[in-house]
């Protein structure tokens, strides 16, 4: 009798990620052309999908009867920057999924070990010596080069403390998150009254991101996300624990340092590019993990698909609720706050 229990279980939640897969499938090109749409120059959908469609094509005759400044709107603001929200949101979320099944901590997410208070430290170093040196260093490249120095250190101090263990990681990831911290308040101070520029960047935004930031952060999301998807199955046997997930015959240190170099490269991409967006990576994988799988095979695409859904209609509202520029890692964090604190209150009382 529990064996049928278990194989109808197993079947109806086979059935609600078929569903939710082709939901988010359907709705994140949906969400694309409506946020494309909007904005304090309105422009029809069949017009946006019309300029798209022609500048993919080189069939200039699709939108030749639309004005030049909507074409020039569409296609060098809006598009450029609401791809690069979903290629952030989606290597977010999958960031946040990994992180969390690799620590066994549903508290985890992309910023744990310390990568992102990297990429912060040396996007504001760049900044800062772009505005009082005159230096023209590119803020992206820095802002990963640096991410990539802070998880080297991070395992460093993790083996040579008592090896490459989750503890280790997450304590060793605190201490430099911290110390790099310092190093950015103490860049704030240094730049003065410019100091509203590395604000701005360290608050996370898409603003002003063009076609060679999608190019950079495009092709980085999606060639990591087939081998995560591909070998999610090992990452499903270390929840079972070293010992169990080596006798199926998982390589247990090779598969968490694989999965750990690709999270956080996939996290220092999106970082450099967008700045600090928090909250996706947390909220995002661990709400589809509660209400409909933690199987990371199926987990890891919706939580890329849901995080570039809600990233998109985030950086949407952050545009159109004030005249002004909202820093979308603002809005983030000021929504996902609650709504995390409500999704963890609740599943406690489930648990009771």
């Amino acid at each position: 009798m529990n064996m049928n229990n278990a194989l109808a279980a197993y079947k109806q939640n086979r059935k609600k990620s078929f569903f939710c897969m082709i939901l988010l499938g359907a709705l994140l090109p949906t969400v694309l052309i409506a946020s494309v749409s909007l904005g304090a120059m309105p422009i029809s959908p069949e017009q946006t999908a019309r300029i798209v469609a022609g500048k993919i094509t080189g069939f200039a005759r699709w939108y030749a009867e639309i004005p030049r400044s909507a074409v020039a709107v569409v296609w060098e603001l809006r598009l450029p920057r609401l791809l690069c929200g979903a290629f952030a949101g989606a290597g977010l979320a999958a960031a946040g999924a990994i992180f969390q099944g690799i620590l066994q901590n549903p508290l985890a997410d992309p910023y744990t070990l310390g990568v992102s208070t990297g990429a912060a430290f040396g996007a504001s170093l760049a900044i800062l010596l772009n505005l009082s040196l005159g230096a023209r260093l590119p803020v992206p490249l820095i802002a990963l080069c640096f991410a990539g120095l802070t998880l080297i250190l991070a395992l460093i101090i993790s083996r040579r403390a008592s090896g490459l263990t989750s503890a280790n990681l997450i304590m060793a990831g605190i201490i430099l998150s911290a110390m790099l911290s310092a190093g950015i308040s103490f860049m704030k101070m240094l730049s003065g009254e410019q100091v509203a520029a590395i604000v701005f960047w360290l608050m996370g935004s898409l603003s002003a991101r063009g076609w060679s930031e999608v190019l950079l952060l495009g092709p980085a999301i999606l060639l990591a996300a087939p081998p995560a998807i591909v070998f999610a199955e090992d990452l499903n046997l270390l929840t079972l624990g070293a010992r169990n997930a080596e006798s199926l015959g998982v390589s247990v240190k090779k598969t968490r340092f694989f999965f750990l170099l690709l999270g956080a490269a996939i996290t220092a991409v999106c970082v450099s590019v967008c700045g600090v967006i928090g909250f996706v990576g947390l909220v995002v994988p661990h709400l589809l993990r509660f209400s409909v799988t933690s199987d990371n095979r199926v987990l890891l695409p919706l939580s890329m698909l849901l995080g570039a859904v809600l990233l998109v209609s985030a950086d949407t509202c952050a545009r159109l609720l004030s005249g002004g520029e909202i820093p979308v890692g603002a809005l983030t964090t000021l929504l996902g706050g609650p709504f995390f604190i409500y999704i963890f209150i609740r599943r406690r009382g489930i648990r009771e």
